[in-house]
């Protein structure tokens, strides 16, 4: 429980509706704009990817295979130790969240999880953590590196096209973002955004006397994730 008085002004209804409309238009211009930048972004060229070979739980896989017969792909290239019983909390706590990626088939996509650390390391931590996605690494293969999430460099998403042709089965990259980037496709930062507090961090511009606190210090932790959805062990 957060202890604060802090709290918004009290108006009468017809102050708050004008209040909310003002907002509402700021909302829907962000809304267009983001739209745009959809478009934008569906009209990105492309680049060919090498014939890359991952590591999966069954043993090697090529880059090709991971769309499993779908045209597009999502990686989250998650950040990792090798050696570590924990690894980062904010890939652990993001990747947390995909639990449901089944309605991905009707858009002939999937989306994956691929680490730089050992296969073994990185299944035994999905199960710590409990895990719902499905795990890749490139611990013996350029790809991290090629996508801009080089091994202690940090965390990306990143999106493929493969080729329909199968006699040709060639992958082609069509976007990437890190840092912040990755929060659009969070549910979980949407939802404390809409919240009268916010995120609560420092470097939020929020009115006088709100709770703040350092940035990252309300995440969830690995353990935390772990205790809550997986086997701390790594039964």
């Amino acid at each position: 429980m957060i202890e604060t008085t802090a709290r918004p002004p009290v108006v009468d209804a017809d102050t708050w509706r004008a209040q909310l409309a003002e907002l509402r238009a700021r909302e829907k211009a962000a809304t267009r704009e983001l739209d745009a930048i959809a478009a934008q972004r569906r009209r990105l060229p492309m680049v060919e990817m090498p014939d890359y070979t991952l590591i999966g739980a069954d043993g090697p896989v090529r880059l090709a295979d991971i769309f499993q017969g779908r045209s597009q792909l999502i990686v989250y290239n998650h950040m990792w130790n090798d050696g570590d019983t924990w690894q980062c909390g904010g890939c652990t706590g993001y990747t947390s969240q995909f639990t449901r990626l089944g309605f991905l088939d009707n858009y002939d996509a999937r989306f994956v999880i691929v680490t730089s650390g050992p296969i073994e390391e990185a299944l035994a931590y999905k199960r710590r953590v409990g895990n719902a996605m499905e795990w890749y690494s490139s611990s013996q293969s350029p790809f991290a590196a090629d996508v801009d999430a080089a091994p202690g460099e940090g965390f990306a998403v990143n999106v493929f096209l493969r080729d329909p042709d199968p006699t040709k089965d060639t992958v082609y990259r069509t976007w990437h973002t890190n840092g912040r980037g990755t929060e659009q496709l969070s549910h979980s930062f949407a939802l404390i955004d809409i919240l009268p507090w916010g995120r609560q961090e420092e470097w939020q511009d929020s009115p006088e006397g709100w709770p703040q606190r350092p940035t990252y210090s309300g995440w969830a932790s690995s353990e935390d994730i772990a205790r809550a959805y997986g086997d701390p062990e790594g039964a």
